[in-house]
């Protein structure tokens, strides 16, 4: 049979199997904003999540513990501009830029337009998951996690006491560390990790062989600050034009200068929101993969 005839009598079995890639690719476009490495504390119906895990030190050949990340997730009339930041890297972002344009500008509109693309700060750790209620499966697991400046500032204020009668402590220490009661309520609507806190001191494991291997499953938090992870300046200005809908009209594209006046007071850099735990930009992903 010839291949012609022979693609012709598979016409079926071709069709069945481009259904499957199909289911494929949009099973894999509905997690391509995903990390599986990412561990989150999952909340039940009534907005409550409960969970205990060990921040962990930081893997071999790296220094600190925890990398900062900022990031950009609001919808325009173009769809989602869900982005890191290059503010990340101390570096000319356009969305901040335009921001601030925004915020000088002194009008109400352009203020509210501003807090609404807010960038988002985030910290990435290495964390070893000792109870997890909702997924049992994950328990006994290193994970990345993912959090705001909630717990962030808990785990500050553990490193450095307020009062002269409390001793310092690093909860990233496997042994002389501290292990992370997470306890998430709904408070007036919004996620609140206020009640969560540190243990006892207490090694993580009396067993070093054991923590070697804890030590070893580690994942590098500097990878993410790769500059794959993150579009250039010329990128992210093109597709924020594209997103707010300013390159219909060459004349409308953004541009800072458009936005000063002479009588606008002293410059103010539009505000940072944190987000904690899943108050992050899964949300919003889930909703931009057409992007």
């Amino acid at each position: 049979m010839s291949g012609f005839a022979s693609m012709k009598s598979n016409r079926q079995s071709f069709l069945d199997s481009l259904s499957t890639e199909l289911e494929k690719t949009q099973t894999n476009n509905s997690n391509s904003f995903e990390d599986e490495r990412i561990w989150k504390c999952e909340r039940d119906k009534s907005g409550n999540g409960y969970a205990v895990i060990r921040f962990l030190p930081p893997i071999e050949g790296e220094s600190t513990p925890w990398v900062r990340i900022f990031s950009h997730g609001f919808q325009g009339t173009g769809g989602w501009y869900i982005e890191n930041s290059l503010t990340t890297f101390n570096e000319k972002d356009p969305v901040s830029e335009y921001n601030t344009s925004l915020w000088n500008n002194g009008t109400e509109a352009g203020k509210e337009q501003a807090r609404k693309q807010k960038r988002r700060l985030n910290y990435f750790s290495n964390i070893y998951v000792i109870e997890d209620p909702a997924n049992p499966q994950n328990n006994g697991q290193v994970r990345l996690f993912k959090y705001g400046k909630k717990i962030f500032d808990k785990i500050n204020d553990l490193m450095n006491p307020e009062f002269k009668d409390e001793t310092p402590v690093n909860p990233f220490d496997l042994w002389g560390g501290a292990n992370f009661k997470i306890k998430i309520r709904m408070v007036d609507g919004f996620v609140n990790y206020d009640k969560s806190e540190f243990d006892a001191i207490a090694p993580l494991s009396d067993d070093d062989a054991e923590l070697e291997t804890i030590w070893t499953s580690e994942y590098s938090l500097q990878e993410l600050l790769g500059r794959d992870n993150f579009k250039t300046y010329d990128e992210l200005k093109t597709k924020l034009d594209r997103i707010l809908g300013l390159v219909e009209d060459p004349a409308t594209k953004f541009d800072p200068s458009d936005f000063e006046t002479k009588e606008t007071p002293a410059p103010v850099t539009a505000e940072t929101v944190s987000a904690d735990g899943d108050e992050t930009l899964s949300y919003f992903a889930n909703l931009a993969n057409d992007q």
